[in-house]
């Protein structure tokens, strides 16, 4: 993604190099095999020392958009749990697994009845919209303050709860009576190896996913992504996304330099017109240039907007 020069501008008041001030996002398409973590960490020497982070976790068996978040922009990671999320799932079956993947102990099963394509088409429509889910026991679900793969590896078997999750989309692209692919559009908190385990239990059988790739979180895309390699010293500054990308899907209010000052030191602005319905909820204040300045909360009861998190 190129970057328009505007984001690349440095306020005086934060001149402490040559280089952009680290305040977004990168869309980095984290190769199988590497953590999170890892990705994270080939960020943080080529920018620091700014703070580096990431929202939405990839097993190192996935690949696909990691959003590495930069700078004051790790404060928008909540915002960007928020939006849904797209994969590309593939599933082996008549095989189980303690993890629902092919990273587990996989054992076959001797009885598992052949599936059709038609019989996975059929039970597709049960698994869209909002549905409960029951995580793997090998995942961060937090059990009293522990992770359910601690107490997995440990031996215990975790008394996981079911939790409502939102499929969105949910085609198949493949299949045979070994295997079958998905296409999921889903909300944050979907186990994608859950999804494809119980759609195959449905039909007397079992699967276990082989291959992920998360291919969007809402506006990262993959095929706009770049790999770890691309990230050097020397272009890295070209691949940041400005981080009023997490909230495009709020209202934009731009504010003069009055207006910033106010918000800046946390005090409330005018609704920018006259308009009964400016909106409700949350709001992006942005600078003359388009760069996030805050997010603001609606006061419909006296028409002003209350700054609630200052990036200034």
């Amino acid at each position: 993604m190129t970057i328009p020069p505007q984001f690349l501008s440095i306020p005086t008041s934060r001149v402490m190099s040559t280089r952009p001030e680290w305040f977004g996002f990168f869309n980095v398409d984290k190769p199988a095999g590497w953590t999170s973590r890892r990705a994270v960490d080939h960020v943080k020497p080529l920018i620091k020392p700014a703070k580096v982070g990431h929202a939405g976790t990839l097993d190192p068996l996935a690949s696909g958009v990691l959003v590495v978040c930069v700078g004051r922009a790790t404060r928008l990671v909540p915002y960007l749990h928020e939006l849904t999320k797209s994969y590309v799932g593939e599933f082996l079956l008549g095989v189980t697994s303690d993890t629902a993947d092919i990273e587990g102990e996989v054992r076959a099963l001797s009885d598992a009845p052949a599936v059709t394509r038609e019989q996975l088409l059929a039970v597709l429509p049960r698994f869209v919209g909002r549905i409960q889910q029951t995580p793997p026991v090998y995942s961060a679900v937090k059990i009293q303050g522990r992770r359910a793969y601690e107490l997995a590896r440990q031996g215990q078997t975790p008394d996981i709860a079911p939790r409502d999750v939102e499929i969105a989309r949910l085609e198949l692209r493949e299949a045979d009576q070994r295997r079958f692919v998905l296409e999921i559009e889903c909300s944050t908190g979907t186990y994608v190896r859950s999804l494809g385990r119980d759609m195959a239990r449905v039909l007397g059988s079992d699967a276990v996913m082989r291959q992920l790739t998360r291919t969007r979180i809402g506006p990262f895309d993959l095929s706009a992504a770049v790999t770890p390699a691309q990230l050097t010293t020397e272009t890295i500054a070209q691949h940041l996304i400005p981080a009023s990308a997490a909230v495009a899907h709020l209202p934009t209010i731009p504010c003069d330099d009055a207006a910033l000052g106010r918000v800046k030191n946390g005090l409330s602005i005018d609704w920018p017109h006259e308009s009964d319905d400016v909106g409700r909820g949350e709001c992006a204040l942005v600078t003359p240039s388009g760069q996030l300045a805050a997010i603001g909360e609606f006061l419909t009861d006296d028409r002003r907007i209350a700054p609630r998190h200052v990036f200034l």
